[in-house]
């Protein structure tokens, strides 16, 4: 006897990643097509309008509001912009339920954000976008969070956005109708490198850098996992086994700037991740980036992106989503 179809919940908050939420009820449309059946169903599910808008301005018709009885398989959040802001306490509430009652959940580029604000991710390993990571890492202490492209954790499914729920909807075919069909539906979407989910979000610093030099790139990994307490340059030449004389040369041949500069703005670059995700306050944001004061960090930003700190908080400017 073939299975019924699993029904997928999409519950999109106003301001959703497109490419996001497209990179995941897709590899469902195919997986349908190239089956010749019904494997999937999916619904749109809104926090409140009838018409959810994505960051680029398309809308998704929501038939099902959060709160609502719905027969769902999986739920699967889907948001972008700044999740943090998001407050609705009946969508939380809601979300909170499904939970209490077993549901399989999930969320992708900023949806994860929303879960925890929820109380779902409690003991449970997570993702997200890693422009939201330092703000999770700030405002949920207690979550277990990696910077994997997604994480299938027993019951809940987190998954940082972009192309890789591509990567995340393959294991999900594979899981529940074998490796042959889930290939085929990546093979449909010219997705033939799937990444296993323990792939890194981000190009490594030789790439993005587009340096060559091993030493560099271990330089640059020991700055970029110590933005709050900044090792001093003796320390991480130590570590790279370069003279701190070598050390500069390299910096100033490879990069064309020093490594107290390249350190302050992998630091800057880290608060005003903060300063737009979280609501930690500012001179806290400033102390946990390695500078000495509020002062301090205030004119170090400016003079790094033309404006104060307080005016990126308070900017509305869009963000790009995940």
């Amino acid at each position: 006897m073939r299975e019924a179809p699993q029904t997928i919940g999409f519950l999109l908050i106003p301001g959703f990643a497109l490419l996001s939420y497209a990179s995941a009820v897709e590899p469902l449309r195919a997986a349908n097509l190239l089956a010749g059946r019904e494997l999937y169903r999916w619904v749109h599910i809104s926090p409140g309008p009838a018409t959810v808008a994505a960051s680029c301005g398309a809308t998704v018709p929501c038939p099902v509001k959060t709160g609502e009885a719905v027969d769902l398989d999986l739920l699967l959040v889907c948001a972008g912009g700044r999740p943090t802001s998001f407050r609705d306490r009946a969508t939380l509430r809601w979300l909170k339920a499904l939970a209490g009652r077993g549901m399989r959940i999930g969320g992708v580029s900023g949806g994860p954000v929303i879960l925890a604000r929820a109380g779902t991710m409690d003991g449970y390993h997570m993702t997200v976008h890693w422009e939201h990571a330092p703000a999770v890492a700030e405002a949920f202490p207690n979550i277990l969070l990696t910077r994997s492209i997604y994480i299938m954790d027993r019951n809940r499914l987190t998954c940082a956005g972009g192309t890789a729920p591509l990567d995340m909807m393959h294991a999900l075919i594979a899981e529940r109708h074998g490796p042959e069909l889930a290939r085929n539906v990546s093979d449909w979407f010219m997705h033939t490198d799937i990444r296993p989910a323990q792939s890194a979000q981000r190009v490594s610093p030789a790439l993005r850098h587009g340096i060559h030099d091993a030493r560099l790139t271990a330089a640059l990994e020991l700055m970029d996992s110590h933005p709050g307490e900044p090792l001093k340059r003796s320390e991480t030449a130590r570590r790279v086994g370069l003279s701190t004389r070598q050390l500069d040369r390299v910096f100033a041949d490879k990069l064309g700037t020093s490594y107290a500069d390249h350190y302050r703005r992998i630091r800057l670059e880290r608060a005003r991740d903060l300063l737009r995700q979280s609501v930690v306050p500012i001179v806290e944001i400033a102390i946990g980036c390695g500078f000495s004061s509020a002062s301090h960090f205030g004119r170090a930003y400016r003079t790094a992106f033309g404006v104060t700190p307080a005016a990126e908080r308070k900017s509305d400017a869009p963000r790009p989503p995940g």
